[in-house]
């Protein structure tokens, strides 16, 4: 779905895995800087709205991903993943319940097999899973005691607000909020702020360990879930084969190394790209997944840029 956002003058189309919605809306730097100031409204239109509901739904949640849902207080936001039998993450989930329902959002392109893995799990319990992407779209406000519309389901963030909103009122809630910024400028702060993203950080043999979500979407004193072996093992090792890094790169060179392209040290690939962005004050940044092992202080070469390391997972 394309978001009437994108028929604003100077909207520029943003490119796959977010395209639907507005990169930019001509400045992506004063962008960032009024989203950092708490000032304007994110069209996330473009990611699935998934709704689960029913007397069951926090306990059966609770039994299926990483994290513990089974207490979970109305209006707590909270992260959640649901992890492979051999504990790789497969989906991730932003989510909160509102009393009545569990409201999540994710990543474009995966509701349709998150929704088919938890129709299969149902079983017995007393809930309902339902797409709303169609009805629903998610707004991202950066200041957490902002006023909502009533009714609109929000979740806060250490960023902001997401709110789950009626398509109907997409626009006029985004307009509400002032001038609206792009998704360039939220993922250039959540690059900066090293959060992860699945698809981005994430391959088909990412744990949770490497990328830092063992402290966000992971509770690590909780029943058995799927992939937990693998958590509690690698956990109490503490040995990841990877980790994720904050990356400066130089300044000096106009293209930003792109998703994938390989990271080095003494001509020995040691790792991916996963995103970069320009940052308004830090200027070209990167997050990338190097081998555990690589020193934490060596300059890295990202596709030919010179680059520092900030650690984000300890080595």
């Amino acid at each position: 779905m394309t978001s009437p956002l994108l028929a604003r003058p100077g909207a520029v189309p943003a490119d796959p895995p977010d395209e639907g919605v507005a990169a930019h809306y001509g400045d992506p730097f004063r962008e960032q800087r009024r989203l950092v100031e708490g000032d304007g409204a994110v069209d996330l239109s473009h990611r699935p709205v998934v709704r689960v509901s029913g007397p069951d739904r926090l306990s059966w949640l609770h039994s299926l991903t990483s994290q513990h849902v089974e207490a979970l207080a109305p209006d707590t936001a909270t992260e959640a993943l649901i992890l492979s039998p051999n504990g790789h993450v497969e989906h991730h989930l932003s989510l909160v319940d509102d009393g009545d329902a569990t409201w999540m959002h994710v990543e474009p392109g995966t509701a349709e097999g998150l929704i088919s893995y938890l129709q299969s799990m149902r079983f017995w319990s007393k809930v309902e899973v339902e797409d709303l992407s169609s009805s629903y779209a998610v707004v991202h406000r950066p200041t957490a005691g902002t006023t909502v519309p009533a009714g609109v389901v929000r979740r806060a963030t250490p960023s902001g607000l997401d709110l789950f909103v009626p398509r109907a009122d997409l626009e006029a809630v985004v307009t509400a909020a002032g001038d609206p910024a792009g998704v360039w400028a939220l993922e250039a702060l959540r690059i900066a702020a090293g959060r992860p993203r699945l698809g981005r950080e994430t391959d088909h043999r990412t744990i949770p360990h490497e990328i830092g979500w063992l402290e966000t979407a992971v509770h690590l004193d909780k029943g058995c879930y799927r992939g937990q072996e693998t958590v509690a093992r690698v956990h109490n090792l503490g040995r990841p084969p990877r980790r994720l890094v904050l990356l400066h790169l130089d300044g000096s060179e106009f293209v930003l190394p792109e998703h994938g392209t390989p990271v080095s040290l003494d001509d020995r690939e040691i790792g991916r790209i996963t995103s970069s962005a320009r940052h308004y004050e830090l200027g070209p940044v990167a997050l990338a997944i190097v081998k555990r092992a690589v020193p934490v202080d060596a300059v890295l070469d990202a596709g030919g840029v010179p680059a520092n390391q900030e650690v984000l997972v300890p080595a």
